[in-house]
């Protein structure tokens, strides 16, 4: 089992400071999460690789800071409740011999059965749709060495309230950590960005169609690790700052001359507590687990 506790501190950023937000640059963007997870790993092999399988149940609660926009007085929004529930059916992974080379590769599904409220389904932490995570991870894990490259893509199915469909979203999480007795240390960095563009056919509730929301943003993080090994339990803290966050939509430019795009710039802190609940073989240490 996995625990994690995750905060993010920010403001939003882009070209929609100017045109929406009347040049404010402080609307605040907050999160905080509280994961459960499980892992199940039983030692199955299937073509040369381990099997395994997660589950993760998560809590969330954000909210969204006082603003001005299109010179119009904004309060602030507030939401909490339970996230989509986060199933995996299936990793594999394939060790490359005694080279220290591993490869992974599963399948994420975010199933829509978190809370949702509102005229768009999107008043909420939860959201009515299907996302599938297609993932391929490579790391080299030899001699206390963890170098790691995870990349993972969000294909999002169609909103069931507003019929808006939001684009693909690439992910990539890097890791070069180094464990020295029971200390883990080390850089980390991430990238996430929208490749696709949104989709809003005859039957999509949103008035302005895809104009308001940023159809690509780009948004790169670096960071440190600390961890340490209690021998029953690992804990690891994580701490990363977004050096840059970019957004835009050529469509809305074209439409209205203006760029509406608005984006959360910010600095995230992740701490995973890992155990082993149960095992036939008490010798073994727990998993590590980072999503």
């Amino acid at each position: 089992m996995f625990n994690q506790v995750f905060t993010f501190q920010g403001n939003l950023a882009g070209p929609g400071v100017n045109s929406v937000l009347g040049g404010n640059t402080k609307v605040g963007a907050e999160s905080t999460v509280d994961m459960q997870g499980f892992l199940f790993a039983p030692g199955w092999t299937f073509l040369g690789a381990t099997y395994d399988a997660v589950l993760v149940q998560s809590f969330m609660m954000g909210s969204l800071g006082n603003s001005v926009q299109f010179g119009v007085p904004t309060p602030g929004i507030q939401a909490s409740g339970v996230h989509n529930t986060f199933v995996v059916p299936g990793e594999l992974s394939w060790k490359l011999g005694d080279s220290g080379f591993v490869v992974k590769t599963g399948l994420g599904i975010f199933t829509p059965d978190g809370t949702v409220t509102g005229l768009y389904g999107t008043g909420n932490v939860g959201s009515p749709y299907w996302t599938f995570e297609p993932e391929l991870i490579v790391s080299y894990l030899k001699d206390g060495w963890n170098l790691s490259a995870a990349i993972y893509d969000e294909l999002n199915t169609k909103n069931s309230v507003s019929q808006y469909t939001t684009g693909d979203i690439l992910h990539a999480d890097f890791t070069a950590t180094k464990t020295i007795g029971k200390w883990t240390f080390g850089p980390v960095a991430y990238y996430y960005g929208q490749v696709t563009n949104d989709s809003c056919g005859v039957g999509c509730l949103y008035r302005t169609g895809t104009l308001a929301n940023p159809q690509r943003f780009d948004i790169w993080a670096v960071g440190g690790l600390v961890g340490y090994d209690f021998g029953p339990a690992q804990l690891s803290v994580w701490a990363t700052q977004e050096i840059s966050a970019k957004a835009s939509n050529p469509a809305a430019i074209t439409a209205t001359g203006a760029d509406f795009s608005l984006v959360p710039q910010g600095m995230t802190v992740l701490a995973t507590l890992s155990y082993r609940l149960w095992g036939p073989d008490k010798t073994t240490q727990p998993s590590m687990y980072h999503k």
